[in-house]
């Protein structure tokens, strides 16, 4: 079994009030201040789950530095005071960077009790099979 340390623990703490602030964010109509908190908190619990080196070398991979200038390009336009065109650069940016990710993602929900039959069901099922077999061919 992998041993998690306690500044990895401190780390998913952090991106999941991250997450939660964003989604704050979002649901008060792209309140810039949650939007901002939630991206920094994202942002230093990635950086203390996996580590300064490693988010480093994540975000500037030669081959995902567009997608990195669209993640941080949406955080700035955030902060500038634009929220809602914002969140629209910082989402393509993040579906850009993260897109190796959810074909795992999507495996490990369907072992998962209910949400896996949810994802079973025809109409959920054929767009979700679109969005592994899109990913792959990336």
């Amino acid at each position: 079994m992998i041993e998690i340390t306690d500044l990895q623990k401190i780390g998913v703490g952090l991106a999941g009030f991250g997450v939660f602030f964003l989604f704050l964010g979002v649901l008060f109509f792209f309140d810039g201040g949650l939007l901002a908190i939630g991206n920094i908190l994202f942002l230093s619990g990635l950086a203390l789950v996996i580590g300064l080196e490693r988010t480093f070398r994540f975000f500037f991979q030669s081959h995902k530095l567009k997608a990195t200038g669209f993640f941080v390009g949406g955080m700035v336009v955030v902060l500038v005071g634009w929220p809602l065109v914002g969140m629209c650069v910082e989402t393509y940016g993040f579906f850009l960077l993260f897109r190796g990710f959810f074909p795992v993602a999507i495996n490990f929900l369907r072992r998962v009790p209910v949400i896996g039959t949810l994802l079973s069901l025809p109409g959920i099922n054929s767009f979700v099979s679109r969005f592994e077999d899109h990913n792959q061919m990336v």
